[in-house]
């Protein structure tokens, strides 16, 4: 381990110069929770990031968007780091789509990072290790960090215990508009954004979205959904949508509400590690499993006795 902690602070160092195999190479560190991730915890802290959210149905631009974004923030001289979630080869674990090819023109920017992280079967659409990902870039001095999930369904929330701000996609003509009533994902938005605004029904999509809003109860002081159109291909409606960005930032620096944000996802990540602790802690065997199934045990004394549960 003396031979380590000098080379993680050497990597720790040249990441937040802005060396990218730098920090590429911590995020390993990260992703697959190797024997340094606990001291690389201790060597990188602190860091007050705006960390936005991205998500939506797949194919209404979120990486094109993303690309938009990341040239607005980079204009007002702000460091951005991105985390895209993308789904996993059945055949390698790695990501698949590689649609990071819409955000090349960032590809030689020092103060851009970008990362495709694989989900290796983790539902909610994004990974087991995207919150450390961010925690992680969070204290190498990066001013924003992006989270574009894999496209997601009416159930794909994890987001919204993620980032300070979440943005949801929808495009004219998918359907988005209607599934909106009722799809969880919309629950979870802090800003709407239909993308594509140039093509036929985006103006319908935003009537479908305002009259949702319309139908929602909230107390005085509570933050109200804007709805911003964009052509993100184009950057068209881009600095709006920066604004209303920072108009929800500064709605939770009032009060505690930003710190409580803070605490929730450190406490869904503590969770979310104990879970895994305790998964590889208490494993079920085949045989265990097979008692169940042929009915000679039931599935809560099975469960005891994988606890240790004598009592």
């Amino acid at each position: 381990m003396a031979r380590t902690e000098p080379a993680l602070a050497d990597l720790v160092a040249a990441a937040r110069a802005g060396d990218r195999r730098a920090t590429a190479r911590l995020l390993t560190v990260v992703e697959n929770n190797t024997a340094a991730a606990p001291e690389l915890s201790r060597l990188v802290k602190g860091g007050d990031a705006q960390i936005v959210g991205i998500t939506g149905s797949p194919g209404v631009g979120k990486s094109t968007l993303v690309s938009a974004l990341i040239a607005a923030w980079r204009e007002q001289g702000l460091r951005v780091g991105v985390l895209a979630v993308d789904p996993s080869s059945p055949f390698t674990g790695g990501a698949i789509l590689g649609d990071r090819v819409r955000m090349a023109d960032h590809a030689l920017d020092p103060g851009v990072y970008i990362r495709s992280i694989a989900t290796r079967g983790h539902l909610g659409g994004l990974t087991a290790t995207t919150t450390a990902g961010v925690r992680l870039l969070e204290g190498l001095g990066f001013d924003t960090v992006i989270v574009e999930t894999v496209g997601v369904g009416q159930a794909e929330v994890e987001i919204a215990s993620l980032a300070d701000t979440t943005l949801l996609l929808l495009a004219p003509g998918m359907g988005d508009g209607i599934q909106a009533v009722k799809a969880g994902v919309v629950e979870i938005a802090d800003v709407y954004v239909v993308n594509k605004a140039d093509r036929p029904g985006a103006d319908g999509t935003v009537r479908d979205l305002k009259a949702m809003m319309s139908l929602v109860r909230r107390e005085p002081g509570e933050w109200r959904q804007p709805v911003c159109t964009t052509v993100a291909s184009e950057r068209k409606g881009i600095d709006d949508l920066v604004a209303a960005i920072g108009k929800h930032r500064d709605w939770l620096s009032e009060g505690d509400r930003l710190a409580l944000k803070r605490r929730q996802r450190a406490a869904a990540e503590i969770r979310a590690r104990v879970d895994a602790d305790l998964r590889r802690r208490y494993r079920v065997t085949d045989a265990l499993a097979e008692a169940v199934a042929n009915g000679e045990t039931d599935v809560a004394s099975a469960a005891r006795s994988v606890l240790g549960d004598t009592g």
